[in-house]
């Protein structure tokens, strides 16, 4: 799908064609102003940058799960970011000067495409399944996996470090 650059290395099998070890199951979807790979922000920062809320619909059989999340500031939001490509497991970013393991990268492009957002929530309605958040770095229509509290005083650390 992707021309590889150099120093990239590929899977020999692609994951999209294997037989799945478990079932992840889609609890809503992504809505954002992100229509194409071009436009849509690279990173959170990037998002919130560029400006414009971003809504997260979920299925109503999973609403009943909102319950208690009014009550933070901020959710982990996962994604399953069904565009990407998953077969490279080598990669060299256009910015970076050699090329890293996929475990080393934020990239979409991985064996599992599983999207990592923190995101402010602005609003809930419970009853429609709607949560507004102040930005997000997916294209319109990505599928949502799991949603978590965020919650500062465990998951912050102070002392992370990334070269």
């Amino acid at each position: 799908m992707f021309e590889k650059r150099e120093g990239e290395a590929a899977l020999l099998a692609d994951p999209a064609g294997l037989a799945p070890d478990g079932h992840v199951v889609f609890i809503g979807r992504i809505r954002s102003a992100w229509a194409t790979r071009e436009t849509c922000p690279k990173n959170m920062r990037q998002a919130r940058e560029k400006g414009g809320e971003a809504t997260i619909e979920i299925d109503e059989p999973y609403r009943p799960g909102l319950l208690g999340l009014a009550e933070v500031t901020h959710v982990v939001v996962l994604t399953w970011l069904d565009r990407a490509s998953r077969n490279l497991i080598v990669q060299k970013p256009r910015h970076a000067e050699k090329a890293k393991g996929v475990f080393a990268l934020r990239s979409p492009i991985r064996p599992n495409p599983v999207g990592l957002h923190i995101a402010r929530l602005i609003s809930l309605d419970m009853d429609e399944g709607r949560l507004v958040l102040d930005a997000i770095d997916v294209l319109d229509g990505t599928p949502v996996i799991d949603l978590k509290p965020y919650i500062a005083r465990v998951d912050a650390f102070a002392d992370a470090e990334f070269e």
